[in-house]
């Protein structure tokens, strides 16, 4: 099964990134399209000689300019390791991520971005804000600031395996005392990031999945994502028929290791175990991971604190407990792969990557280049 996209004749010219034909689909937070409403990527996937559609979507970043630059540094990456000339057209996905607070920033920044996640939840975080200066000194605000944060989260994004499950069922006082030391700030740094993944899921499985409906005839998908994008199109993925897509690639995911583990731990499946039981992607999964990436891992260093498994991120040491899993790295773009269809692999890539954000680099397009040629 091949995606196609219904007809539509926007009357602006097409777009062109590094020589690639290129278009951009924007969704809102609940995953409703916005803009075009998907005109522009319904074009270019319909024009004539485009075989291969890649869909890159970004993660954290605060606003579409940083996308934007993202994509089309990956986009430049491709054209000089020879990926144009292939068919291959580019879709910049565009949806409302935000960039987590920094080491350096306050509570009141950190509660501030809590309210723009969650606007409709302001009188409640502010009255928890209004907590703060007795934090220190007093436990009933500590349990009152804690039961005031947690009841404003979206829910249904929960699971074990970033301890968002467990904690969402302890009382305010045990999550404080768990958290330890700067309990505030590893809370709103936790609910920052579980509400970022909870708005990847919506957009993913409301937005990018349905966009991306198959039927035959259509060029093969290519899905890319970084960060939490990765989670947004691992979980379009998830939500699409089996061999809907052509590869899936996974740069610095910010989504539990476990994803797509067959158990993990007492009996329980990945949340994304069904895109490789039911083969939803017909050539490889490419996962890059990067012990030097430590911006990945903050939510799973504190779920530590509040669970008991041990958690971690795709983005940090691949796909964990996964017998398909093949271990193997990220190579020079002299080097060559070997890819093995349907099933992901764990490319450790501390050489070329070496923070969050590294991966527009020429290894890593051609490591998806070579994907994209073997599908």
């Amino acid at each position: 099964m091949r995606a196609t996209f219904p007809e539509s004749s926007p009357e602006e010219e097409p777009v062109q990134w590094c020589g690639f034909p290129a278009a951009e689909v924007e969704f809102g937070p609940a995953g409703e399209l916005v803009g075009d409403r998907g005109a522009a990527v319904r074009e270019l996937a319909g024009a004539p000689g485009v075989t291969d559609l890649v869909v890159l979507c970004h993660g954290w970043n605060d606003g579409h300019l940083v996308a934007r630059l993202l994509c089309s540094a990956l986009a430049g990456s491709m054209r000089s390791v020879g990926g144009a000339g292939r068919g291959i057209a580019l879709v910049c996905v565009l949806w409302p991520s935000r960039k987590t607070a920094g080491p350096d920033a306050g509570l009141p920044e950190r509660l501030d971005l809590l309210r723009d996640l969650v606007p409709g939840q302001r009188l409640t975080i502010d009255a928890a804000a209004d907590l703060v200066p007795a934090l220190p000194v007093r436990a009933t605000a500590r349990t009152a600031f804690a039961a005031a944060l947690l009841s404003v989260a979206t829910r249904g994004a929960d699971d074990h395996e970033d301890a968002s499950t467990q904690l969402f069922t302890l009382p305010g006082g045990t999550v404080m005392d768990r958290l330890g030391k700067a309990a505030a700030t590893h809370l709103l740094d936790f609910l920052a990031c579980y509400e970022l993944k909870a708005r990847a899921n919506e957009v993913g499985v409301r937005g990018l999945a349905p966009l991306l409906a198959t039927s035959p005839g259509g060029p093969k998908i290519h899905l890319v994502g970084h960060s939490f994008g990765a989670r947004l199109v691992t979980a379009a993925a998830g939500a699409l028929p089996a061999g809907s897509l052509a590869t899936l690639t996974l740069l610095q995911a910010a989504f539990s290791h476990f994803g797509f583990a067959a158990d993990w731990g007492g009996g329980r499946a990945g949340v994304f175990r069904r895109v490789l039981d039911e083969r939803v992607v017909r050539g490889p999964i490419l996962v890059t991971h990067s012990a030097a990436d430590f911006v990945v891992g903050v939510p799973y260093a504190i779920a530590a604190r509040i669970g008991d498994a041990p958690y971690g991120a795709m983005g940090h040491d691949g796909a964990q407990r996964t017998a398909e899993a093949v271990a193997a790295e990220l190579v020079p773009v002299t080097g060559t792969y070997r890819w093995r269809p349907g099933v992901p692999h764990n490319l450790r890539a501390e050489r070329f990557v070496r923070g969050h954000t590294d991966v527009t680099g020429r290894e890593i397009a051609h490591a998806l280049c070579s994907a994209i040629a073997a599908s």
